[in-house]
């Protein structure tokens, strides 16, 4: 007896499950460094030498950084689930079985630079190369999500492409702060491990860079938000600027906060969680610009699909 087809309404739920997966992994990871677990694992792929798992003798790091690589697999799960639905989606929808495959590759390839981190005993800049893949996946998703309620057709730009060009100048805009921020932290106390290393730059002069890139972000989704609504964008483009907006600025507020009282860790971890939000918003935005209809062939992969069940 085979299995029934997923329906398109489950798949944009299973999309949104793999998105929100992905910016909690972020969390979560943050966790591991901000509590000083980096190393709770000794090595990798092992716990430790001895064990696969964690053990008494590791204490409470051993526990959160063995918890958060555990969590790993419930993030394979949501993509897997999504990658499963968008290969028996019918019609078939090739542009969701590829999206859905970048995600499902970026889970072990995400796992091994873990475990990179960790053999590197927490070098900071293979630290901050580890991070960025986060929200490299979550733009990932985002795009996913939002071809989930279109169809499979051509893009149709929604505004003019210089338009499109400044959202994606932001886009590119908000993966620079996420760097210099991770670059930050590689100076300053949160490196995961009393024992890590520190990549030794002047945390005041990399803080006050990080604010500049905040600066020139805003400034970017200001002139963005303007033009959008200039032009006549769809309302929902210029909601998702409007969004992205408010959470830069909150998010920048939380930055100054956690800078002004010597980086507490219940702020720092929010101000991670705001920093994924803010990915994923800029990706809303960019996906925004355009548009896509049925694709005109999907018609055909439908009525073979029928016959197949007769």
């Amino acid at each position: 007896m085979s299995l029934p087809r997923p329906t398109a309404a489950l798949m944009r739920r299973l999309a949104v499950a793999a998105l929100v997966a992905n910016v909690g992994i972020v969390v979560t990871g943050g966790a591991v460094r901000l509590t000083g677990s980096g190393l709770g694992c000794p090595t990798w792929p092992r716990c430790s030498a001895e064990s696969l798992t964690t053990h008494p003798e590791l204490g409470i790091h051993g526990t959160i950084e063995f918890g958060n690589r555990l969590l790993t697999f419930a993030v394979a799960i949501a993509v897997g689930l999504a990658w499963l639905a968008a290969l028996r989606l019918r019609p078939r929808r090739p542009d969701l079985v590829r999206l859905s495959t970048v995600l499902l590759l970026g889970v072990p390839f995400q796992a091994v630079m873990g475990g990179v981190t960790v053999l590197t005993e927490l070098n900071p800049w293979v630290v901050s190369a580890h991070f960025m893949v986060s929200p490299a996946l979550i733009a990932v998703a985002v795009v996913l999500v939002r071809r989930t309620r279109e169809g499979g057709g051509a893009p149709v730009p929604t505004v003019p492409s210089a338009v499109r060009r400044l959202a994606q100048v932001a886009l590119g805009a908000t993966f620079a702060v996420m760097y210099a921020g991770t670059v930050v932290t590689g100076s300053g106390p949160h490196a995961g491990d009393d024992r890590a290393p520190r990549n030794g730059l002047d945390s005041a002069m990399l803080s006050q860079l990080h604010a500049d890139l905040v600066f020139l972000l805003v400034g970017l989704t200001v002139g963005l938000l303007l033009a959008l609504h200039a032009t006549g964008a769809p309302a929902r483009a210029r909601r998702a600027a409007t969004w992205l907006l408010a959470v830069e600025v909150a998010q920048g507020g939380v930055g100054f906060v956690q800078y002004a009282t010597d980086l507490p860790v219940v702020l720092v971890g929010l101000h991670l969680l705001g920093a994924a939000v803010t990915v994923a918003m800029a990706a809303w935005v960019v996906v925004g610009t355009q548009e896509r209809a049925d694709d005109p062939t999907g018609s055909a992969d439908e009525d073979q699909a029928r016959l197949a069940t007769v």
